[in-house]
């Protein structure tokens, strides 16, 4: 009957050691970094009462009888799962996101924990803020964080430019006015009777016929006999009287002729009254007759010109006025048969009363075009007119010279920028982009005397795609010289050559900048902050950083080996497998997660459950034994 006592026992140890378990785990629930305990049974050696037995041919088989020796504590295992972390705001407390330990260097040994509450000491070494112990780095080395070096200045080297060029060309332009009006030349519209005269008239009539010249009002042509003929010469003389037209006798025919060149040049002859008809008595055509007209020539004779309203005459002239580009008067007589006599004769002429512009006469449009030579604003001017009391003449009017293009210096782009010498010492560059005629762009580097000298400073055939990335050149180098420096070159990166990522020219204004560049000045320690791989990165004035250090996280193949030291630290043991020593979010070891803590993994509900658990297992078994007491008490009584 004493095994009821020894298992009823073994039980309430084995429940009183899940209660301390459980009691530690509740009393570390706002521990950082604390991992809770889990107590595992097993039952003990079971009495043997009868052992199996096969079958055999007269009896069936037997299964062994076996009374238990209760149950006993097997194991208490950690639980390394994640702890909530808990915002700080502190840059050196830390936290891990996944496995691994901040490694501290202990007396002899190294200690190992999740809880990150570390600071610098006054000789700037990491250390635990609970312990005092110094903290190890990912090369397994305390860790010391120079927080009073100065971050040496580095000399600029290379400067990156990105923004817009416009495509849109406002300059460079030069000023150029045209002929409002192109030049032609044509033939007259001319008609001729069939008849010759003399004509018989009766004497005291008048013979009519109407002339319609250059679609303008209608003329009447009327001829009285006084003798009983009509002469050819008096038909001429009564339409040489009109306007518009000239009448003239050819081989005793009369013919017209009109006073006007070209398409619009027409004669439309209206017979007269019946019986008085004189286009009839003449034999002059009804029909509507027209001028020619095409492309003047260079060749061309100004006399055949449709803007000539008669015929020049060697000794007229052609009066000109204007102003050149500077804006000086000019004034010139071109006479007929001695400066030439056609297009190209009064183009040279004039072209040559010029310092600062060209004349010219463009064969595809058929226009005078007067442009200056150099681009920017100018004055130009020029007007022609016929000379005074001569014979020929021309309505130059139709050709009045009009501002084309107004001229306009180049489109520029100016940008500036910060570089720094081999002291540190800042300067500023001022970089001038300058559209070209061609279309292409120049850059000018500059700076102020003060400051130093440019050697070579001048970048030029900047060209663009259709697309507006650029084409070339992605790269050039421009050379400088600080005052109280030596020669300094520096290299200028325009674009990846297609690429949209540093200079283009597409619509709209330019705006480039000089979107950075490789040098800085002297600086001091500022702020720092830990990344998740440990790295301690050190933020300086100078806009630089660098790494001060690597918080080491440890790592083990077996972490529920490592054996509890107090202080929330754990030790090797030899059974916590191989240690490896890295940097954070690396292979294994989880991230570190800066201003925060990890807290307690304990669920306060979960033990509650679990100690109601352990004390029913107690209570059951202590009544076990008050139970098995009864028994042995009856038993004697029947003695």
């Amino acid at each position: 009957m004493t095994r009821a006592f020894i298992s009823a026992l073994g039980a309430m140890k084995a429940n009183q050691n899940w209660m301390d378990v459980i009691g530690n785990n509740l009393a570390n629930s706002n521990t950082l970094g604390f991992k809770a305990s889990r107590a595992t049974f097993s039952d003990q050696l079971s009495s043997t009462l009868r052992y199996a037995s096969a079958p055999d041919a007269i009896s069936g088989g037997r299964n062994p009888m076996q009374i238990g020796m209760g149950s006993q504590m097997s194991s208490v295992d950690h639980n390394f799962s994640q702890g909530a972390l808990s915002s700080t705001g502190r840059t050196f407390d830390l936290a891990l996101a996944g496995r691994g330990f901040f490694a501290l260097e202990g007396n002899g040994r190294n200690l190992y924990t999740r809880v990150g509450t570390f600071a610098l000491d006054a000789a700037r070494n990491m250390v635990d803020l609970r312990s005092g112990l110094r903290v190890l780095g990912a090369n397994s080395q305390p860790i010391t964080v120079d927080t009073e070096s100065v971050f040496p200045p580095s000399a600029t080297g290379k400067a990156e430019f990105s923004g817009n060029l416009p495509s849109e060309i406002t300059g460079p332009l030069a000023e150029e006015l045209t002929a409002s009006a192109p030049l032609k030349e044509g033939t007259a519209a001319m008609l001729e009777s069939t008849l010759g005269g003399p004509f018989a008239v009766p004497v005291g009539e008048t013979w009519t016929m109407e002339l319609k010249l250059n679609d303008g009002a209608p003329q009447e042509v009327a001829v009285t006999s006084t003798t009983g003929t009509v002469t050819a010469a008096d038909i001429v003389g009564a339409i040489d009287a009109l306007d518009h037209v000239s009448a003239s006798l050819n081989g005793g025919l009369v013919q017209l002729t009109s006073a006007v060149k070209g398409e619009k040049s027409s004669i439309k002859v209206t017979p007269g009254e019946s019986g008085k008809d004189l286009a009839a008595l003449i034999g002059m055509s009804t029909s509507l007759v027209k001028g020619t007209e095409s492309a003047a020539l260079g060749t061309s004779d100004l006399n055949v010109l449709t803007s000539n309203t008669s015929s020049y005459q060697a000794g007229d002239t052609i009066e000109f006025s204007g102003t050149d580009a500077d804006g000086t008067p000019l004034a010139a007589s071109f006479v007929y048969g001695t400066d030439g006599t056609t297009v190209d004769d009064l183009v040279a002429f004039l072209d040559s009363q010029y310092t600062g512009a060209t004349v010219s006469y463009n064969g595809t449009n058929q226009l005078l075009e007067l442009t200056a030579d150099e681009t920017g604003e100018a004055g130009l001017s020029m007007v022609l007119l016929d000379g005074e009391n001569q014979a020929g003449g021309a309505n130059w009017t139709e050709h009045v010279m009009t501002l084309a293009t107004n001229g306009a210096g180049p489109d520029t782009v100016t940008t500036s920028a910060e570089v720094f010498d081999a002291s540190g010492t800042a300067h500023q560059l001022t970089f001038d982009y300058t559209r070209q005629v061609d279309g292409s762009w120049n850059l000018a580097v500059s700076m102020p005397s003060e400051e130093g000298d440019v050697l070579s400073g001048d970048v030029t055939g900047i060209v663009f795609n259709e697309d507006g990335s650029i084409l070339s050149p992605s790269v050039a180098s421009i050379s400088v010289q600080f005052t109280g420096q030596g020669v300094q070159g520096i290299n200028l990166d325009l674009g990846e050559p297609g690429g949209f990522a540093g200079l283009t020219q597409f619509g709209g204004p330019g705006d480039v900048v000089v979107g950075s560049q490789d040098g800085y000045g002297a600086g001091q320690l500022g702020t720092m902050q830990v990344l998740e791989t440990g790295e301690i990165q050190g933020f300086y004035t100078n806009g630089e950083t660098r790494s001060l250090g690597n918080f080491g996280i440890a790592t083990f193949s077996n972490e529920l080996g490592l054996e509890e030291n107090g202080d929330s630290t754990w030790t090797e043991s030899s059974n916590s497998g191989d240690l490896v020593f890295g940097a954070g979010a690396t292979a294994v070891a989880g991230g570190v997660v800066a201003g925060a803590l990890e807290q307690s993994n304990v669920d306060t509900a979960e033990e509650f459950v679990q100690l109601i658990q352990a004390q029913r297992g107690f209570q059951s078994n202590a009544r076990v034994i008050t139970t098995q007491d009864e028994m042995m008490a009856e038993t004697n009584n029947m003695l």
